[in-house]
């Protein structure tokens, strides 16, 4: 969904272009037009994502970029820019084992730099600056909605992985960062394999990692979970390549390769291309004659983000299986399921972006038990669990909290979003009939959810809770309004949606 963009550039008719053109997709737009502008807002709105010019008037630019993308170190160390160097420093040694430590704090937004003109040493300094990417400016709109959904989208995934991980700490089962061992598997998927890009080389004598060529015609069908790619570099030898798209796409859904970083490289700038292979999942596109150099620094950037990104996803999922996991169902329990509600709405409360609660409890499920035993009603309660997370997005939270009582938490949605997703999940429950083991007839059976939304202003974001108030007070006043809502459910017929009244 858009987000907030801070636009950094001290020439007022870019800045209302610019806004002008976000606005229109429903971007919530702030601006400065100096740097001591820029960190007064980076402090007060909390920006998902810098639109810096890379022509700002009484300020170093680059300089700026690493203060916002907190490489500040780096810029102390280097307090004059010298590109060649720069580049120079980052080829050295394992560069994907250099710089792999995030911000502390998460707070770090994303920065793209606009810029007239994009030549070689502003690319190479800019992504060594922290940069996500130069964009030509004025810049193509397909194109530039395409970029900004494409970091936008990975802003998103890594906050809800840090809030994963935030809730692990809280718990204690959160393992300290060690340093990769292994060198990253790259893989170079292309209709001619055998004719290997220029640029190979390169990345083998830069030791970026154990890279091979294979046929993109074959390379799931080969591809094994022993092997996994850390990246994908799909080489398109066309202009309009549409084999190498339906490649992207498939790269994604594959289970072996859906959490592999990809960046795609076309033989020519298009932007419909361009846009298609950012919103088709690839982390990053590069255009034309590809410069070693800048590919190696691209390449460094994915394969440290896909490597934090596994270690927490390691973390989560070892760490506190056995502890925060529900033995019968695989969801989560109780013990995970409030601290990681409370991380949301402390997230929300800072964000201003809504998130949902809901309560379900299947219907009569008492009966199962006493009628067909014990044994029936736990294989409904897996089937249950499977239905209702087959039916949700990977970023909810869905727990198992009682006996036939489950918590589902739905961050940035909205009431609407919530109505329809809660009756939806009461369809997908009661469409089907359950099958029980030993039971030639199958059973039927319906679900009764409880909606509750976090408090809104009037000036419609969600407010922070009173300083007197714990996370936890806030976390079981959402659960109390969920509950009414559930118990206003069973009141009228069960098998039913209702939504908590907002407060006050």
């Amino acid at each position: 969904m858009p987000g907030r963009i801070l636009i950094v550039d001290d020439i007022a008719t870019n800045r209302i272009l610019l806004r002008v053109r976000l606005s229109a997709a429903f971007y919530d737009v702030v601006q400065a037009s100096t740097a001591t502008e820029a960190f007064a807002m980076l402090a007060r709105h909390k920006p998902d994502l810098v639109l810096l010019s890379a022509r700002l008037g009484n300020s170093d630019t680059l300089a700026l970029c690493r203060a916002l993308t907190g490489r500040g170190a780096v810029a102390r160390r280097q307090p004059r820019i010298q590109q060649d160097s720069l580049v120079r420093d980052s080829l050295e040694g394992d560069s994907f084992v250099q710089d792999s430590a995030p911000a502390e704090d998460g707070q770090h937004p994303p920065v793209l730099i606009l810029s007239e003109r994009t030549d070689r040493s502003l690319r190479l300094a800019a992504l060594n600056a922290g940069a996500e990417d130069v964009i030509a400016f004025p810049a193509d709109d397909l194109l530039l909605h395409a970029r900004l959904r494409s970091v936008m989208r990975v802003g998103d995934a890594a906050q809800e992985t840090q809030l994963h991980d935030a809730t692990s700490r809280t718990l204690g089962f959160a393992e300290s960062a060690t340093a990769f061992v292994t060198a990253p598997r790259i893989c170079i998927l292309s209709d001619k394999p055998c004719s290997s890009p220029p640029w190979h080389r390169h990345l083998d004598n830069r030791r970026t990692g154990r890279i091979s060529a294979h046929d993109s015609s074959t390379f799931l069908r080969d591809v094994s979970a022993r092997d996994k790619p850390d990246l994908c570099l799909i080489v398109m030898h066309h202009p309009r390549d549409l084999p190498g798209l339906r490649l992207l796409s498939e790269l994604r859904a594959h289970p072996e390769t859906r959490h592999a970083a990809v960046i795609v490289i076309l033989p020519e700038h298009d932007p419909q291309i361009a846009a298609d292979a950012l919103d088709l999942g690839a982390e990053d596109i590069m255009t034309g004659d590809v410069d070693p150099a800048e590919l190696v620094l691209r390449v460094g950037l994915q394969i440290r983000r896909k490597r934090l990104a596994d270690q927490l996803r390691s973390t989560l999922h070892n760490g506190l299986r056995a502890a925060v996991t529900d033995p019968l169902t695989g969801l989560y329990n109780r013990r995970y399921a409030l601290p990681h509600l409370a991380r949301l709405a402390e997230h929300s409360a800072r964000s201003g972006r809504r998130f949902a609660v809901m309560l379900a409890d299947l219907d009569h499920f008492k009966a199962i038990n006493d009628r067909f035993g014990h044994a029936a009603g736990d294989a409904v309660l897996v089937e249950v669990a499977q239905r209702l997370r087959a039916n949700l997005r990977a970023v909810d939270l869905v727990a198992r909290i009682g006996g036939e009582e489950f918590l589902i938490a739905l961050p940035d949605t909205n009431r609407t979003e919530a109505r329809v997703a809660a009756r939806r999940l009461c369809r997908i429950i009661a469409q089907e009939p359950f099958v029980l083991p030993g039971k030639a007839m199958p059973i039927p059976l319906t679900v009764s959810i409880g909606v509750a939304m976090g408090h809104k202003a009037a000036c419609g974001t969600i407010k922070t809770f009173p300083a007197s108030d714990r996370p936890h007070d806030a976390v079981q006043h959402l659960l109390q309004q969920a509950d009414e809502a559930l118990y206003g459910s069973k009141a009228c017929g069960r098998n039913q949606v209702t939504l908590g009244k907002p407060a006050a």
